[in-house]
């Protein structure tokens, strides 16, 4: 068994898009419209799916906002640099909600950056 993918619902497909791909780096590796069923998929990642966990944005028409709740944590992201990865993504114009630092308690470097809905990405040094 292995993780296929992680489906988040995003106000905004193209905007969605433009900060996986242009701001860390990913691949479009598939696309689905619905029009009946008046929703959109794009299924995003770093590699094929077949070998790869990948993202499912999920686009449903007409709604442009998401309550995150409580409930979700993170996705985590492993970077060679996290400061670096930091700079790049607050230079293409993304958010960098924790600068790069050991983790509490420990001495993994992470960093927290957010994607336009809000969804939280950690990324962490390796």
């Amino acid at each position: 068994m292995r993780i296929l993918h992680t489906m988040l619902r995003v106000g905004d497909l193209q905007r969605s898009i433009g900060f996986y791909t242009g701001v860390l780096g990913m691949t479009v590796l598939r696309t689905t419209d619905r029009p009946e069923q008046k929703y959109t998929l794009a299924f995003v990642g770093y590699g094929d799916e077949a070998r790869h966990a990948v993202l499912e944005l999920t686009y449903n028409y007409g709604v442009d906002r998401y309550d995150l709740g409580t409930g979700y944590g993170h996705i985590a992201i492993e970077v060679p640099d996290a400061a670096a990865a930091c700079s790049a993504v607050r230079e293409k114009g993304g958010t960098v909600t924790r600068e790069a630092g050991p983790v509490k308690g420990g001495a993994t470097v992470i960093a927290f950056v957010q994607d336009p809905d809000g969804y939280k990405i950690e990324l962490i040094e390796r």
